[in-house]
């Protein structure tokens, strides 16, 4: 009898493992609130790299870290032209309070209703919690993936990969001029 609950544990595990989207992908377009007055089209971002961060949720102690690295390191990400926007399923409200008590510099976007519904377009919802993975995107000045990767939820992925990927779409792009 355990050894059946046990690989129906390991089923639902593998049910709800991330599909995220991988490099070479078109990134699919949205709109999210950033404000409870503004909205972000990732279309009106064509034309320079974009960092989609997508994340569990404010308040917690790893996105809380996270997202005030993102905001130091805002800088560099800058360097290469690159705009960031950080993802939840919370609220505008939530975001707008958030923003505010970490200073932040970039936009939160609320991916509060239909809940999750881009984190899914992306791969990257967990059902079974209500909140998405903690999954980063670099996309090329045309919205294709160019880099993807899913961190445990528990660990704060830094921020090296992305400037790798970031490095790495400026050599694409010189190399071709």
């Amino acid at each position: 009898m355990s050894s059946d609950k046990g690989r129906r544990e390991k089923q639902h595990a593998k049910d709800e493992s991330s599909s995220a989207l991988q490099a070479g992908t078109p990134a699919p377009d949205f709109t999210l609130k950033s404000t409870p007055d503004q909205a972000v089209s990732l279309s009106n971002l064509r034309g320079q790299p974009v960092i989609l961060a997508f994340y569990p949720a404010d308040w917690s102690p790893v996105c809380s870290d996270q997202m005030a690295l993102y905001n130091e390191v805002l800088p560099e990400f800058r360097r290469f032209k690159a705009e960031l926007m950080g993802i939840s399923v919370d609220g505008v409200w939530c975001h707008a309070a958030f923003v505010q008590h970490r200073n932040l510099h970039f936009p939160l976007l609320a991916d509060f209703e239909p809940k999750g519904k881009v984190a899914r377009m992306y791969g990257v919802y967990r059902r079974h919690d209500g909140t998405s993975e903690r999954a980063l995107f670099v996309l090329d000045a045309e919205g294709v993936i160019r880099w993807s990767y899913v961190s445990p939820v528990g660990i704060n992925p830094g921020a090296d990969g992305i400037l790798t990927a970031l490095e790495g779409l400026k050599t694409k792009e010189e190399a071709s001029q």
